[in-house]
């Protein structure tokens, strides 16, 4: 691969003591979006609401000319049309995927790179074949550790020129909690392009890097795979020479539809003095959710929230709501997510180089006037 110089592709980077958001930044911002906030109120998110991020450039695709290879540490090398595809047995899963820098913009120092508030979410129904199907069918050696996905997008990440790759270890890739799909559809119709059309990776419970859009190769290696996305991006890491942790799991986080009516700028909620239902959803890839606990004094005091009854969906979000006396005057609505494994949302959050799995609770303001 080419290496490029700072000139076209710069390193990472922390903003300045009061820098604000520049105009690469801003770029990214036009090119991706999160969800509105009242989409919290649908079950499943309507695909133009449902956040997107890509790296590089959304590839064309002819669906009756793309294939899937895969190949490496296997006995039979497949490739396989998307008819070949959806001649296995369909599955469909409900899942919640959350960009993994959701939160960024509002670290200190701030990270440059997408300046994602806490939008950055979506749950949609997909529709594909189990991984671990197409894996069998291949049937994956003995030697093997990884499975790595390749997309068809391409373009230069800090000086090196790469295709979005990232890898699963085999007990993942072949598990069946969570069971990672090759999906093909999204709530009923046909990956939109933004979404990975014509396939695309989805790995319940994990954020969205390791989803890959516009799937072609699945490659069985013996070895753990150290390309970039995988060693050197999506790392939590406090100082540019750390290895780092990897960047896995969905950390517990609530979010709250904003109550009343907006101010157009500012953004800041007027309600009316009175009762008010408050309502949002909240969800872990972690554990299953256990609780949400709401406060409307920012923080001072906590009441438990309504969870709704789970339906047979794991690893989707849960609806929730509470009942709220509005009184006149200025209030910060919170909401809190905590799993049944006791891991819950800071208030005060823990900083890394890369702004990534940052689930400080929302602070929502909110005016009460007559």
């Amino acid at each position: 691969m080419v290496r490029f110089e700072e000139d076209v592709s710069t390193p990472a980077r922390l903003a300045g003591p009061g820098e604000g958001i520049g105009r690469d930044e801003l770029s990214l911002a036009t090119r991706n979006h999160g969800l509105p906030l009242e989409g919290l109120r649908y079950d499943v998110t309507p695909p133009g609401m449902h956040y997107v991020l890509v790296h590089y450039d959304i590839p064309y695709a002819e669906d009756d000319t793309w294939e899937l290879t895969i190949g490496g540490r296997v006995d039979h090398p497949l490739r396989l049309s998307l008819n070949d595809i959806r001649s296995f047995k369909p599955v469909t899963t409900r899942v919640t995927m959350e960009c993994a820098g959701n939160g960024r913009a509002l670290l200190s120092p701030r990270p440059v790179s997408q300046p994602w508030l806490v939008e950055a979410v979506g749950t949609a129904d997909w529709t594909g074949v189990p991984l671990r199907t197409l894996l069998n069918e291949a049937g994956v050696q003995d030697d093997a550790v990884d499975a790595v996905f390749t997309g068809a997008d391409h373009g230069v990440e800090r000086g090196v020129e790469q295709d979005y790759q990232r890898a699963l270890p085999l007990d993942t890739a072949l598990g069946d909690e969570p069971e990672v799909l090759v999906a093909y559809a999204m709530n009923g119709a046909p990956l939109p392009p933004q979404h990975g059309r014509p396939l695309r990776l989805v790995v319940p419970g994990w954020y969205g890097m390791a989803h890959v859009k516009w799937l072609r190769d699945i490659t069985v290696t013996d070895e753990p795979f150290t390309g970039f996305q995988h060693t050197v991006a999506y790392r939590l890491r406090h100082d540019p020479d750390d290895e780092g942790v990897p960047v896995t799991r969905i950390a517990p986080r609530a979010l709250m539809v904003p109550p009343g009516f907006p101010d157009f700028m500012s953004r800041t909620r007027i309600v009316r003095p009175g009762p008010v239902r408050l309502e949002g959803r909240a969800w872990s890839g972690q554990a299953p959710l256990a609780t949400v606990d709401i406060s409307t004094d920012d923080g001072a005091t906590w009441d438990p929230a309504t969870l709704e009854t789970p339906a047979d969906h794991r690893w989707a979000w849960r609806r929730w709501t509470f009942d709220w006396t509005a009184t006149p005057g200025p209030h910060t609505l919170t909401a809190r997510a905590t799993d049944a494994e006791g891991r819950t949302q800071p208030l005060a959050q823990p900083w890394n180089r890369g702004g990534f799995a940052n689930n400080l609770v929302q602070r929502l303001p909110v005016h009460c006037t007559d």
